[in-house]
């Protein structure tokens, strides 16, 4: 993977908080691919199937889930041809002035479009995995 890759892959995840925290979400297809998985469980919010899921859970959440996303720490941990999974540590901002810490386990797919989110499992700063 060249150092092009790998920036188009921080700025896709960087890309997310943007989207979501202006409400953006008619830019939600230049970070997820259309058939994307959200589990969000860990942090007691549902698991999203599809991108017409996420749009409609972000307008339904609207000033009462998070409000501001950050990302750092991204490590991509492998690569099989137009795919990888990439690890990263996030800050979410929840409405009621708030902060978690948590890591997201992601797999991202190359598109025609560039490199999307296929697959985000978000999990609690601290907590294993879910197998």
């Amino acid at each position: 993977m060249d150092t092009d890759d790998r920036w188009a892959i921080t700025e896709t995840l960087s890309r997310v908080g943007h989207v979501f925290d202006d409400g953006r979400l008619d830019e939600i297809d230049t970070v997820f691919t259309a058939d994307v998985v959200y589990d969000m469980s860990a942090v007691g919010m549902p698991v999203i199937d599809g991108i017409g899921a996420a749009r409609e859970l972000a307008q339904q959440l609207g000033d009462h889930g998070p409000i501001a996303h950050y990302v750092s720490n991204v490590v991509v941990t492998g690569q099989d041809g137009d795919q990888v999974t990439v690890d990263s540590k996030g800050l979410m901002l929840m409405a009621d002035r708030t902060l978690n810490g948590v890591v997201h386990h992601d797999v991202l797919r190359r598109e025609s479009t560039g490199w999307r989110i296929a697959r985000r499992l978000v999990v609690p700063q601290g907590t294993e995995v879910p197998a």
